[in-house]
């Protein structure tokens, strides 16, 4: 029993099974953002909701069991520990007044796609490898943002009080020049100071204009290289190690699980070979015992006769 749910929940057949449920479970969640689309199919979704619920709990159920007598270490996995939360997190005894976080609950069935496609795995895996190391990238650029914050409080706040009054609001500024949101009518305002560009509807705060032809330039164009292009490579370049650690690691994984399922085979295949060399030997056994048998009974036949 335990081979065959092994079996079972190791097919490809399974595998795309319970992805198929998953993609089946955001189209519901996303035809419930309708409203008349659930005024009109509520309890069609409603029963295609149980329906997939009762899916994923017998996957959940079947996983369990083909751990045999040790139904515990499914949870040694994270993405199984992950996946339970998820369909346990239905179960929670949430009134009707919480509908919204049911509605949420049921959208965080789509991520256990992440964990049906083992690709979506190894980039989450990668993300969270790279996590420590975007955290100092992360430090690193924010102590960019504040150095030129302060310096652009300085040196425009006067010409442009709407983006560089203060450090907060610079610090807001730069993140949309960092996102090139409209970041040259920021460049042309203070080249050109408030009265000439930037600064149409809001000519009251204008009170102190004065431009910056050679300085505004060379402080945004050298903030986007070094903020933007810079960091962004830095951040791409740590993701790209933590893709390949991931893909590593879950090459080892494989060829450990390879191993271990080579073992079992192995150490079963064994096993039936000398059943099968006991099984000839008693058979054997059982023929030289009927010939004697036989001789026996022939020799006390002669002997009365």
């Amino acid at each position: 029993m335990v081979e065959t749910l092994r079996r079972v929940v190791d097919s490809n057949r399974f595998q795309t099974f319970v992805t198929f449920v998953i993609l089946l479970a955001a189209v519901l969640v996303g035809i419930e953002t309708y409203p008349s689309a659930v005024a009109r199919y509520g309890d069609v979704l409603h029963a295609l909701d149980k329906v997939v619920l009762g899916v994923f709990v017998l996957e959940i159920v079947m996983k369990m069991g083909a751990e045999g007598k040790r139904p515990w270490r499914y949870f040694r996995d994270p993405w199984n520990v992950f996946d339970f939360a998820i369909v346990a997190f239905a179960f929670m005894p949430v009134g009707s007044q919480y509908v919204t976080v049911l509605r949420l609950a049921r959208l965080l069935r789509v991520l256990r796609l992440v964990h049906a496609v083992p690709r979506l795995q190894i980039l989450v895996g990668a993300l969270l490898k790279s996590v420590p190391s975007m955290g100092y990238v992360s430090l690193l650029l924010l102590l960019i943002f504040y150095v030129y914050a302060v310096a652009g409080v300085f040196l425009f706040g006067q010409n442009d009080p709407f983006r560089f009054g203060s450090l907060q609001i610079a610090l807001v500024t730069l993140f949309q020049v960092a996102t090139a949101e409209d970041w040259s009518t920021t460049l042309y305002t203070q080249m050109y100071g408030c009265t000439q560009a930037g600064y149409e509807g809001r000519e009251a705060l204008c009170t102190a204009p004065s431009a910056s032809p050679v300085l505004a330039p060379f402080y945004f164009i050298s903030f986007i290289l070094i903020g933007t292009m810079v960091i962004l490579n830095l951040f791409i370049g740590v993701i790209m190690n933590g893709m390949e650690e991931a893909q590593e690691e879950a090459a080892e994984q494989a060829e450990r699980r390879r191993i271990e399922t080579g073992d079992k085979r192995d150490a079963q295949q064994a096993l039936n070979d000398d059943l099968l060399a006991l099984e000839k030997q008693v058979l054997e056994l059982q023929g030289a015992i009927r010939s004697v048998a036989v001789r026996a009974q022939a020799r006390r036949e002669v002997g009365s006769g």
